[in-house]
């Protein structure tokens, strides 16, 4: 390429970027709309006659986008091209009006209520839940509060059930400890919650490494529209965030600073959900390069659910790339589609031995001794828009 053409190309790019529309297209998937009710959308990706039913639930204010981030980074085609009936469930925009729904709103009727319906759109088969980040704990939140759901099972990306091994997160604590109690009370009487914009500075600050490293990546990578384009999705995903109910929130701020996930129960009004109470076979992945949930953090799964099996696995990337990440396709993705082939294969003879793709990989049996599990410990690294 000629000193004119990178001219021209770096021109064109900076133009779309700063003053024109963008240099990626939009993109979501197409889907249809199968059931809708308050704070809670259900889409299907792919045909009707579909094979096995996955449910990817959203995590409280993220995008439901994290599961359609780009055209090669989706997981709902990946999943829509294995064959699997694929469903996604969105909850929408909280306003003021919604100050008062706590986690109880999601775990004992948006969550249940979308894996009945999967179920029934499915032939009445059991349904593969798959979450993100918060979405996770709250996947074996529903399942351990309702055993009875029609659940084959569960797998959660980059789920934290210890906030004290987040390292970022200990400042957080600390002053969530001194005073979040009148700042949620102050929040949720001005907005009935933690409005979005707060929430996406929240998370810009999280990944403050990329942001300070954002004009030096545009400036190097100018003339290369795709690496541009697809740092621009992932800018238009986090500016999707959105806000949180009253109520949620003062209970996912009390969950983090009393850390009582640690322990595998949560108290929720006058009832104690146990973890306990999980009963089908679970995947957990945690990404090598995740600061806001790093392996630490999500390891206790393995010793908090001692009444099924668990299959704790590390891979490549950053909280949102071990999702969908250029890298997820040939990691978490390949391990996702192996688990869902036979969840419960840890059972089997021999199946154990299968490799693993990231940096641990094994299951944990019901019963087995889960001191001696395996916590290494991920080094933080800067969220990166191409990881």
């Amino acid at each position: 390429m000629g000193i004119t053409d990178s001219v021209t190309r770096a021109a064109h790019n900076a133009w779309a970027l700063f003053a024109g529309d963008g240099l990626a297209p939009p993109h979501r998937t197409e889907s249809v709309v199968v059931g809708r009710g308050p704070h809670r959308t259900l889409r299907r990706f792919g045909p009707d006659d579909g094979g096995d039913p996955v449910l990817l639930v959203t995590p409280l204010a993220a995008s439901p986008t994290c599961y359609d981030l780009m055209p090669d980074q989706s997981l709902v085609q990946y999943l829509s091209e294995l064959g699997r009936s694929t469903f996604v469930v969105e909850y929408g925009e909280m306003t003021s009006e919604d100050r008062d729904l706590g986690l109880e709103y999601w775990i004992d009727e948006i969550v249940p209520e979308s894996i009945h319906l999967v179920s029934e759109l499915c032939g009445n088969r059991d349904v593969d839940v798959v979450a993100w980040s918060i979405g996770g704990a709250m996947a074996l939140l529903t399942s351990a509060a309702h055993p009875e759901l029609p659940v084959r099972s569960i797998t959660a990306f980059g789920s934290p059930l210890d906030f004290s091994k987040i390292p970022v997160m200990a400042p957080l604590r600390l002053i969530g400890k001194l005073c979040a109690e009148p700042v949620i009370d102050v929040l949720n009487s001005v907005f009935g919650g933690v409005p979005a914009p707060l929430v996406q500075a929240a998370y810009r600050v999280t990944a403050l490494d990329r942001e300070l490293a954002r004009p030096w990546f545009v400036a190097s990578n100018i003339t290369d529209a795709g690496k541009l384009s697809r740092m621009e999705l992932v800018d238009r995903f986090q500016d999707e965030i959105s806000g949180y109910a009253g109520r949620a929130f003062a209970q996912l701020a009390q969950m983090t600073v009393a850390n009582d996930l640690s322990g595998g129960k949560l108290r929720l009004g006058e009832r104690v959900v146990d973890l306990a109470g999980v009963t089908v076979p679970v995947l957990a992945f945690a990404g090598t390069e995740d600061i806001l949930a790093p392996s630490r953090a999500v390891e206790p799964v393995t010793r908090l659910l001692p009444n099924t099996s668990v299959r704790f696995v590390e891979v490549p990337g950053t909280h949102l790339g071990m999702l969908a990440g250029a890298r997820a396709r040939t990691t978490s993705w390949v391990e996702l589609a192996a688990f869902l082939e036979e969840p419960g294969c840890d059972e089997e003879p021999g199946c154990d031995e299968e490799p693993g793709y990231g940096v641990e990989a094994g299951f944990v049996d019901p019963g087995q001794d889960r001191s001696a599990s395996p916590s290494p410990a991920a080094a933080p690294h800067p969220e990166r828009a191409d990881r």
